[in-house]
């Protein structure tokens, strides 16, 4: 087991054409993005789901953040047979009760792009003063290991607001309309490295990907 920085950095340099094998279990483009970024310089080489020719959908039937990401790890990890990681992960609006939360990505059904739900969810708010638009971004990250077919999971949340004053082109999802006061910006006005330091998948990633690096060997095999 990799025990130090110093020994990770060795097993890197000596390992540059033995890169593990990493499943992203998502077909949301943005999501991918952000992840491939984050592992781009890792031991780990992510593979989306269509490089490793699973076009299988799942049905989302978890309560929380934590029983879909662990559902997805599991399955698309069983149906290639690889390590994989799975994210799951939406906006928690206190003035809807923590709506969308996990029906994020499905908010107003299916057929909806971006721009729909962002516009949706603001219809929802209409009548509410500002101070109670306090909302969260949050994250849980999912990694199944094939050899011991064991799950691990990692959280992250990132608090702030909804803005009427929808602002940026970075991101994805809701993130023009989530305002983030410890940067005086949404989180769409951020850049994608700004963004990882601060944001929900960061954080959770940031958990997932340590864990990874200190147990390098046992994941490949060794």
């Amino acid at each position: 087991m990799i025990k130090t920085p110093i020994e990770y950095n060795l097993f890197m340099k000596n390992t540059d054409n033995l890169r593990i094998d990493i499943v992203i279990a998502t077909r949301n483009s943005g999501k991918m993005a952000e992840i491939w970024k984050m592992l781009s310089n890792s031991v780990y080489k992510p593979l989306s789901l269509e490089q490793v020719q699973v076009f299988e959908e799942i049905e989302e039937t978890g309560t929380t953040f934590k029983e879909n990401a662990i559902l997805k790890a599991e399955t698309y990890g069983k149906l290639t047979g690889r390590l994989t990681l799975a994210d799951d992960s939406g906006i928690e609006v206190d003035a809807l009760g923590g709506l969308p939360g996990i029906y994020s990505a499905r908010y107003g059904g299916e057929g909806k792009n971006d721009n729909d739900r962002n516009q949706l969810l603001l219809s929802k708010l209409e009548g509410i003063s500002e101070d109670e638009l306090t909302a969260r971004f949050r994250c849980v990250v999912a990694l199944w290991n094939p050899i011991d077919d064991n799950v691990v999971t990692f959280e992250g949340k990132i608090e702030g607001r909804v803005t009427r004053n929808v602002k940026g082109r970075n991101g994805f999802g809701y993130d023009p309309l989530f305002f983030f006061p410890e940067k005086n910006r949404t989180l769409a006005e951020l850049t994608s490295q700004e963004k990882e330091l601060v944001s929900h998948r960061g954080e959770a990633m940031k958990g997932a990907i340590a864990y990874m690096e200190e147990n390098v060997f046992s994941l490949r095999g060794d």
